[in-house]
Order: structure tokens, then C-alpha cells, then sequence
């Protein structure tokens, strides 16, 4: 890791001083329980009520899959990925860890080669073995790439999980609480993704619109998220408690938020080439949020100079990497303000 000290905000006193947190959605969460847990005083604040259905978060995958998203991503994101694994084992070790798996049909068989070149951290499976780690699948692919160090969370459960220990570890949390960085003095922490735009136009932050269907079906058993090799984008199929499945995700260069037919025909669609049970699942949900990206789908923790008694970091542009990256780049801010730590390839001094 390439790291340099910048030590102003930590020798100016801001180390041990209050902390505001703007954004409670996944990355503002992390923050907000290192930063509580190593004894900072920590208030975050949330737009949303407890509920959190208009966060981006809500409609997240909840993939932990640093070797898979290999494939497309810059070696940062595996860096930090594979960092952010040992904190959510450490911080949540209910965290379910069993595994991704990869299949093709063979008209995309050359996909499925494809990303195995392109990714590591798997072993090669043959149908016997794709039918034992996963029994419902028994005959449906002559073979798998399966990924056992990685994992998966269910948003809208270990999101609520994450705000309890928050509190548990003496941090405030403030719902249907509107703040705006410029009216709080001390450090904050701005965690708005695309909400950010808003205050500062300057920023080249942009929405990528991805798109999810929940169905229900007891036809079906997996223990793991499933990756179907799609040639535009990748189609998975995510296990969720009682019978239900996440079909996700589109990434679409939109910020509109509505569902569209042809999207919603792929992921339907993705599902039955998983299993065909998944044709009498019942659709419970269609939904989509923005994830905030800039132009080079990099995360960024930005660092502004003190100015009086203010003193602000932007944490941003998490992509389509948000469960996966957060408690890295949670653990960035709190190495900084703690001991004016930088990581070269996230962190920017303004």
C-alpha cells in the first residue's frame, strides 16, 4: 500500500473532537462504527427515515466479491475488497461467507473462459461438483468457476444491524435529519453519494442506474449468489431469507429510476436460465437506485484543508462496489484522523 502522512487534522485537535457523519446509507454506516467503536464521539445524519428505502443502498446486491470483480475493476478495488473481507468477518462474524458461484450456458461459453483468465481465487468445478455444493442445480451446467473466500449480506437487514451496533458503540443516529456540511462545525463526513451534487456542482459525479427484481419461490434452494455470464452485463441470482431471491443487476449509464421492460425481461429471464422453477416464483418487487461513480468508477476520500473550526473529507463514488468497499474505505478515514495516515491511491488532499 502506498502511504504518505499528512498530520494536520490529527495534530490540530480534530482527532479527538466530534464527529459529524452526513449519509447513512452503507458508506456513512462504516464510518460511523469504526469511528464510534475506536471512541470518537459520532453523530450520523439521515435524510431518510429508519426505513432507508430511498437510499441507493436499499436496492444494493450485497455482493462481497473481490476475486469476481476482478474481471472489470482496477486492482484497487481487489486491494481494498480483500481488506474490507477480514472487517466485515471481524465487526459482523454472522457474515455469510459460502461462497460465489460462476456458470454459462454454452453459448456463452467463451464468457465463461473469458472471466476465468481474467479472475483468480476460484476453483474449477464439473457438474457433479456444481451439483453438490448447490443440489438444485443437479444437470443444469457441465461446469463452474466457485469462489470460497467470497460472501454475500442482505442490505436491508445489515444495514438496520449496523446502525444498532452504531449506537451500541455510543454513536447518534439523527433520521428525517437534513444537514448540510457548511452549517456543522467540526469534522464531518460527507457520505451523500449522489445527493452530494446537490451542495457542490463542481463534482463529476454521476448516477449508474442499476436495477433489481425480488421474487419468491420454495422451489428453489441456493446457498450462494449465482453469476450467469451475460454478454452486455453480469446477471446473478442472490439467495435472501424466506424463499426469496434478488435478480440483479443491470448497470445502465441513466439516472432515470424507473424499471424497463427489456431490463426486467433479461433478469427474469437470467433467473429461469438459472432454474426453470424460478418461473413460477412470484415477483414481489421491481426497483432501481443510482450508484454514485466518477468518470473512472474509482472510489475517492477527499480531504479539504482546515478552514477555522471546519473540517471536511468526502467519501464517494463507490460504484457498483459499495457493500464491498465501505469498510475498507471506513478504515482509511479513521487511520487518517487518528494518525493523518493517506492512502495515495484513494485519498486526495484539497
Amino acid at each position: 500500500m502506498n502511504q504518505t502522512t499528512y498530520a494536520s487534522h490529527a495534530e490540530s485537535g480534530v482527532a479527538n473532537s466530534p464527529i459529524s457523519i452526513i449519509g447513512a446509507g452503507i458508506a456513512g454506516a462504516w464510518q460511523a462504527l469504526l469511528l464510534a467503536k475506536a471512541g470518537h464521539s459520532v453523530t450520523l445524519y439521515e435524510r431518510d427515515n429508519a426505513e432507508m428505502r430511498e437510499a441507493t443502498t436499499h436496492w444494493g446486491g450485497g455482493m462481497l466479491a473481490p476475486w469476481c470483480e476482478a474481471e472489470v475493476s482496477e486492482p484497487v478495488i481487489s486491494r481494498l475488497g480483500l481488506r474490507a473481507l477480514e472487517l466485515w468477518r471481524q465487526e459482523l462474524p454472522d457474515t455469510p461467507f459460502n461462497g460465489s458461484l460462476v456458470v454459462a450456458h454454452p453459448r456463452d461459453r467463451a464468457d465463461f473462459e473469458r472471466f476465468a483468465k481474467m479472475t483468480s481465487g476460484y476453483t474449477r468445478l464439473d457438474a457433479a461438483g456444481v451439483a453438490d455444493i448447490e443440489p438444485s442445480l443437479e444437470g443444469r451446467f457441465r461446469d463452474g468457476l466457485f469462489y470460497p473466500g467470497e460472501g454475500h449480506v442482505e442490505p436491508r437487514l445489515v444495514l438496520p444491524e449496523l446502525h444498532r451496533r452504531i449506537t451500541a458503540a455510543g454513536g447518534i443516529i439523527k433520521y428525517n435529519c437534513e444537514a448540510k456540511a457548511d452549517d456543522l462545525d467540526g469534522l464531518v463526513i460527507d457520505c451523500r453519494g449522489l445527493y452530494a451534487r446537490e451542495q457542490d456542482e463542481t463534482t463529476r459525479l454521476r448516477g449508474v442506474k442499476g436495477e433489481i427484481v425480488i421474487v419468491e419461490t420454495d422451489e428453489v434452494q441456493l446457498s450462494r449468489p449465482i453469476r450467469l455470464m451475460h454478454p452486455r452485463w453480469p446477471l446473478y441470482v442472490i439467495p435472501r431469507a424466506n424463499n426469496r431471491f434478488m435478480l440483479g443487476a443491470t448497470s445502465i449509464e441513466s439516472e432515470d429510476r424507473g424499471v424497463s421492460v427489456r431490463s426486467a425481461l433479461e433478469l427474469l429471464g437470467a433467473a429461469y436460465a438459472v432454474h426453470p422453477a424460478f418461473a413460477e416464483a412470484r415477483i414481489l418487487e421491481f426497483g432501481s437506485g443510482l450508484r454514485p461513480a466518477f468518470p473512472d468508477n474509482l472510489p475517492k476520500i477527499a480531504i479539504s484543508q482546515p478552514v477555522g473550526n471546519k473540517n471536511r473529507i468526502a467519501v464517494n463514488g463507490l460504484y457498483r462496489h459499495g457493500f464491498l468497499l465501505a469498510p475498507a474505505l471506513a478504515e482509511l478515514t479513521l487511520n487518517y484522523v487518528q494518525r493523518g495516515a493517506i492512502d495515495n491511491e484513494v485519498m486526495q488532499c484539497k
